[in-house]
This record gives C-alpha cells, structure tokens and sequence, in this order.
C-alpha cells in the first residue's frame, strides 16, 4: 500500500468515525465500503463494521465480520471475544464456547475471555468449573482502582460467586464428614478440621505452599530421615530388579507419555517448554488412583516391592507411581506439590553424573540403590546436565506423622469432594 492509498484510508476511516458520532450511519457504511473496495483484509474496518452490526442486532452480518476478522489475522483475544459476544446474542454456546478457547489460546490470562468463560459454565449449569474459573478471575484480576469500571460488576460477581460456591461445598462436607467423625469417637482430628477449614478458605493458610490441599500443624521437612521408613529396606535391596523390568520397558518403546500434559488455553508458567514434551516422561503405572493395567503387567517385581509401602488413597488423585525419565541436558524448573499429607519417593534407577535434586536449602544428588524421601510442596526442581538418560521410580506414601484415623478421614474428604463435584457437574 503507497502512502497515498495509507493516507486515503485514515482518512476514510476518520470520516466513518465521525459520521457514526453524528447519528449519520448510512454515510458511514459508505465510507467503510470504499475502504473494503480498496483493502478487503483491512482488520479495524470489519471490526467496526461487525460492532455497528451488533449493535443493529444484525447477527448474521455480525458474525460475518468478526470471522472474517478472526480468518484474516485470528491472534488477538479481543478479535475473538467480539465473535464470542456475537454468538452469546444468539444462545450459540458451542459457538461461543470455541471463540473464547480461542481467545485464552491466544492469550491464557486474558480477564474479559476468562469472564465470559466463566459465565458460560454458570449458564451451563457446570458449578464447579464456574467456580474454579470464576476464582481464577477473582486471583488475577488487579485492584477495583486499576480496573475499568465497566469490570467492577463482574470482578464483585466473580468473587461473590466463588464464595457461595464454597460456602455450600464446606455445608455438604460439614454433613458428609460427620459421620465420619462420630466413628473415630474421642480421636483428636483437629488438623484435619483445620484442614477442611483451609481447604474451604475458612482459615488461613500459613507457612505452606501447598497448591490444592493443605494440612496444618505438619512440619515442612525437606527430606525426611531414613530410619522413618524402614520399610524402604526392602524396596532398595529389589532395586536390581526394578531397573531390569524398567529397561526391558525401555527397549519395548511403547507406554512413555510427556510428564507435563496441560490443555489449550491454561497459563503454563515455568513448565512452558516441558509442556507436551518428551523431555521429562513418565511410564504411568498408577496414575491418579488408577491402576495402568497394561504398564503393570511388564513389571510385576516393582508391583510388588511398591505394595510394601504405605501408599495414601485419595479418590481421583493418589496412589500415583511411575518411572520418570529426564532426558539429558534437561531441567525441570522449581515447582511445589498440591498436599502435603503425602510425601514423595525417589528410587535411582539409572544415574549418570552430573545430575542433581534440590528440595528448599538442600541439594542432593541421586545414588544407585539409595531411596530418598522428601516434601514435594516444598519448592523443588530438578537437572540433568549430561549426555545420559536419568531414571527413577517414582511412588507418593502417606506422611508419617499423621494418625491412621486422620488418613481415613483425608481418604473420606477426597471422596465427600468426589461425590460433591458429580452432583454439580
């Protein structure tokens, strides 16, 4: 485009501007036009033509202009969220829906595409994921001083909405868990109490950087003694085993899958080049509670070495067991777990040098047949600087210093929150 052409398309666009100010509409849509006689393609003119679209309830003609927007160029949230809007005046939620994926994918912590995210899930009648999404609006959104006014009503909702939300979780749970507590009779389960009361957002969390669920009053430990643990003997004594029934996994090629998989439109954070990648892999053989049954089958040995130990059970999230492989010259950047009720066991499988584990102030490299406990909500990460494949089985158990009635209680919260979310979804 020559400047002339530049300049008669400014100018074109000004006249438009001003003739919609001044009521004169018709003599806008002219000037539009010659500017799309001259630039099919040119983006701000189909926007303003699909907003004066909208705003005639024109919906057709709206959609038009915003998909041929989103066709042209499509890597703005706003070009999407204009699309989004459209449909929303027409009850299109698949449609709608896609626009906004499209706009978190474009951008994941896009405030105005996580609003109108969210909403759909409250219109779907999809309370838990309206809630979830509603306080992630509630956590980034910045102070109502910072905010355009037009945002104040839906931020008040957002949080409004999320504490509803979590008001009739703890109700249900406060039921649900009674019971349970009559069971225990005279046992002292106030952590746990403390706990629920946490999780739910009736007390606050301190001196933890549990991600989902915390546990009050347990002490942060970075790696915990070995003596604690003496089931570990005999775990370690089958290493030999273990990474016999690993490689011969290996040589097989198949069950490996990326350790990190997150979906379209989520914040990735520091996990943005591990995401999707074969880098850091995992071979699953309990995976959020569920058993990998056909990954279980190649190493029969591990099953039962593992059995050995006191793993937690958490309805959808735990027991987890895997072999974890970290390619060389790889890093795994500092991350902290989701609860602290459970702890984390490494088992070195295959250890080149140059590889090493920090959890806190403490760093630790990996030893052949030498297992090591740790807290993984306290910040950690991992490396491998060499030239080598690093190794190791992965298994969480329940932390040791909580009492048999308060795991059975933990076991029940998971379930109570499992069968609240189907009620909901």
């Amino acid at each position: 485009m020559t400047q002339k052409q530049n300049q008669e398309i400014v100018q074109l666009s000004q006249l438009a501007q001003k003739a919609i100010q001044t009521g004169q509409e018709q003599l806008a849509l002219t000037y539009w036009t010659k500017i799309l006689q001259q630039l099919p393609n040119h983006i701000p003119t189909l926007t303003e033509m699909g907003k004066y679209a909208l705003s005639k309830g024109e919906i057709k003609a709206a959609v038009n202009a915003f998909q041929r927007v989103v066709t042209i160029d499509g890597k703005e949230p706003q070009q999407w969220i204009n699309l989004a809007i459209t449909y929303q005046q027409v009850q299109d939620e698949q449609n709608e829906e896609y626009a906004i994926q499209q706009a978190l994918k474009a951008d994941p912590g896009d405030l105005l595409a996580l609003i109108m995210r969210a909403d759909l899930y409250r219109r779907q009648d999809k309370k838990h994921l309206a809630a979830k999404t509603f306080g992630a609006v509630a956590s980034i959104a910045p102070s109502m001083e910072k905010l355009h006014p037009s945002l104040h009503s839906s931020i008040q909702f957002a949080r409004q909405y999320k504490e509803e939300y979590e008001s009739a979780q703890g109700n249900f749970l406060d039921e649900f868990l009674d019971s349970h507590y009559q069971q225990m009779g005279g046992e002292n389960l106030q952590r746990f109490r403390d706990s629920v009361d946490i999780l739910l957002g009736r007390k606050k969390r301190y001196d933890s950087q549990s991600m989902v669920f915390h546990y009050p009053n347990l002490l942060p430990i970075e790696f915990f003694e070995r003596e604690e643990f003496p089931w570990l003997t005999e775990i370690e004594a089958g290493t030999n085993d273990i990474r016999d029934e690993f490689l011969q996994i290996l040589q097989a090629e198949k069950g490996f899958t990326p350790y990190l998989v997150y979906p379209e439109g989520q914040p990735l954070n520091q996990f943005a080049e591990l995401n999707n990648s074969p880098d850091w892999s995992a071979f699953h053989l309990c995976k959020n509670g569920i058993m990998q049954e056909e990954n279980i089958k190649q190493c029969p040995k591990t099953m039962a070495l593992i059995a050995q130990a006191p793993q937690p059970i958490q309805l959808g999230r735990t027991p987890t067991s895997m072999f974890s492989l970290l390619k060389p010259k790889t890093k795994i950047p500092a991350h902290v777990g989701v609860s602290n009720v459970r702890l984390v066991t490494h088992i070195p499988l295959i250890i080149p040098a140059d590889c090493g584990f920090r959890v806190g102030n403490q760093t630790r490299e990996w030893e052949l047949g030498k297992a090591f406990i740790f807290d993984d909500t306290i910040e950690h990460e991992a490396w491998n600087n060499s030239d080598k494949l690093r190794v190791v089985l992965i298994f969480d158990i329940w932390h040791p210093h909580l009492s048999l009635s308060e795991r059975d209680m933990i076991s029940a919260l998971s379930e109570g929150l499992a069968h609240f979310r189907t009620q909901v979804s």
